[in-house]
């Protein structure tokens, strides 16, 4: 069994860890805790070129007026 005391960030060094590695902290009463590693979240797979476009192209975010209609409607005449 391995000893492990806590820095002054409360940081403890788990011999058996990855980096990475993620762990379900359980508080079991008079000061026992029990680490529970979980499996990692696999990574999304990332966006190819034509999803992309395409997302670009459903995008609301596009000006529905020309830019003098705009400037007629925001000016004082």
């Amino acid at each position: 069994m391995a000893i492990s005391t806590a820095d002054t960030k409360r940081r403890v060094i788990l011999p058996a860890a990855r980096p990475g590695d993620i762990f379900d902290i359980q508080s079991q009463g008079e000061g026992r805790l029990l680490l529970v590693r979980l499996e990692r979240p696999k990574p999304a797979p990332g966006m190819s070129v034509e999803r992309c476009l395409e997302a670009i192209a459903a995008a609301p975010l596009r000006p529905k007026m020309t830019w003098d209609s705009l400037k007629a409607v925001t000016r004082e005449p």
